[in-house]
C-alpha cells in the first residue's frame, strides 16, 4: 500500500468516527434518517462492493484493491477531493476496493461499471485537458443490505465527463453514493440519473465550477412504488465568473414511497455572469406517498441569472378524462401521462446508448405503478 493514501484513509476515519452516522436532526439528511437503518460498526464492517466494468482501450484502469505499484495520477487525486462528510469519508477509510479511471490528454473514451452487491467501494475518475469520457453506472437490482460508493471526479481545462446512472429497485437494501466533482475551465459535468429506489437511497453530489466557462448540467428522475426511498442531494459552487449550471429532476412517487430533492446553488462572491437553472417537480399516485422538495439559492455577487422552483401535484384529471372519452383504458392512460410528464429529463441525452438505457429501465418502473 501507498503511505502518502493510507495516511488519508486514517484522517478520513478518524472524521467519520468524529461525526458519526447521519441522522434527522443533521439539516442535511433530515429527510433520510441513515441512523435509523445502520449503525457506525456495521458501515465500517460493510466489506467490499463487487464490481464489473468494461472500458475502451483509450481508458486508464487502476484496481484499488490491486498490490501493483499505485500510479501517479492515482496518488496525486484519490482522496484529495473527499470532503471529509461522514459517509463520503466512509467510504475512503474502509473501501478496500474499487476503480481508478483516467483519460489522457486529448484522448476519448468510455466505461461501464455494474456494482452487483452491497459494500463500500471508491471510484476516482479523471478526465486529463480536452480529454472525453462516457461513464456509465449500473446497480443491480434486489442488492441486499448497506452499500456505500464514494466518488472523485476531476475535469480538467476543455475536458467533459458525461455520466449516467441507473439505480435498480432494491427494496431491502441501503445504498448511498457521495460524488464530489472538481471542473476546471470550459470543462463540463452531465449527469443522468434515474433511481427506482430501496429501503434508504441516497445520492449527494457536490459540484465545483472552478474555472471560466465551466459547465454542470444534472437531469434525474425517480420512479418509486411500495415503501421505497429516493434521496438527491446536490449542492453546485459557482466559484469564479461566467459558470454555468442546470438541475432538472423529476419524481412519481406511489404506495408508501418518499422522494426526495435538496438543491443548493452558491454563488460566490465576484463569480459575476454566473448562469444557474434549478427545478424539481413530483407526482403523487396516492394519499400515502410523499414528495419532499427544497431548491435554495446562496449568492454573493450581483451580476449574475439564478432561478429555482417545485412543485408537486397528482396526474392533472382534465388531461386523464380527456384521454378516457377517447377509449383509452384508466392503466394506459396513466402510463401516458406519467411519461409526459417524464419526457423532459430525457431531452438533453444526446448518446442514444444512454437514452435507450434509460427510457427502458423507466418503462419498467412504469409499468409496476400503472
Amino acid at each position: 500500500m501507498n503511505a502518502v493514501l493510507d495516511a488519508r484513509r486514517m484522517k478520513a476515519a478518524e472524521a467519520f468516527r468524529a461525526s458519526g452516522v447521519p441522522h434527522r436532526r443533521v439539516e442535511a439528511w433530515k429527510y433520510s434518517d441513515l441512523r435509523a437503518v445502520a449503525n457506525e460498526s456495521e458501515i465500517a464492517e460493510a466489506g467490499m462492493v463487487n464490481w464489473s466494468l468494461e472500458k475502451s482501450d483509450d481508458v486508464d484502469l487502476f484496481d484499488l484493491a490491486s498490490a501493483d505499484v499505485t500510479p501517479d495520477w492515482v496518488k496525486n487525486h484519490l482522496g484529495v477531493l473527499s470532503r471529509k462528510a461522514p459517509m463520503d469519508a466512509a467510504s475512503l477509510a474502509f473501501a478496500h476496493g474499487g476503480f481508478a479511471l483516467r483519460i489522457p490528454k486529448g484522448r476519448s473514451g468510455s466505461a461501464q461499471v455494474q456494482f452487483s452487491s452491497a459494500g463500500q467501494g471508491r471510484i476516482l475518475i479523471v478526465v486529463e485537458d480536452g480529454g472525453s469520457l462516457t461513464y456509465s453506472e449500473m446497480n443491480a437490482e434486489g442488492v441486499l443490505g448497506l452499500q456505500n460508493i464514494g466518488a472523485e471526479f476531476v475535469i480538467s481545462t476543455n475536458a467533459q465527463l458525461t455520466h449516467s446512472r441507473v439505480m435498480g429497485e432494491s427494496a431491502a437494501a441501503v445504498q448511498i453514493e457521495e460524488i464530489t466533482v472538481s471542473v476546471a475551465r470550459s470543462g463540463s459535468y452531465r449527469l443522468h440519473n434515474a433511481n427506482f429506489g430501496s429501503r434508504l437511497s441516497r445520492t449527494e453530489l457536490h459540484i465545483a465550477l472552478n474555472g471560466e466557462d465551466a459547465e454542470a448540467h444534472l437531469f434525474g428522475v425517480s420512479v418509486l412504488g411500495s415503501d421505497t426511498h429516493a434521496d438527491v442531494t446536490t449542492h453546485i459552487a459557482h466559484l469564479v465568473g461566467d459558470t454555468r449550471s442546470t438541475q432538472l429532476f423529476k419524481h412519481v412517487a406511489g404506495g408508501k414511497s418518499r422522494a426526495v430533492y435538496q438543491g443548493k446553488i452558491t454563488v460566490a462572491k465576484g463569480a459575476d455572469g454566473s448562469d444557474s437553472q434549478q427545478t424539481a417537480k413530483a407526482l403523487l399516485l396516492g394519499e400515502r406517498a410523499e414528495a419532499d422538495l427544497k431548491p435554495e439559492l446562496e449568492i454573493f455577487a450581483d451580476d449574475v441569472k439564478c432561478a429555482h422552483g417545485a412543485a408537486v401535484g397528482d396526474l392533472d384529471a382534465e388531461s386523464m378524462f380527456y384521454l378516457r372519452t377517447r377509449g383509452i383504458p384508466e392503466a394506459e392512460a396513466r402510463g401516458v401521462l406519467m411519461r409526459a410528464f417524464l419526457e423532459d429529463a430525457f431531452t438533453d441525452v444526446r448518446d442514444e446508448s444512454i437514452r435507450v438505457q434509460l427510457l427502458s429501465a423507466v418503462e419498467v418502473a412504469l409499468g409496476k405503478l400503472s
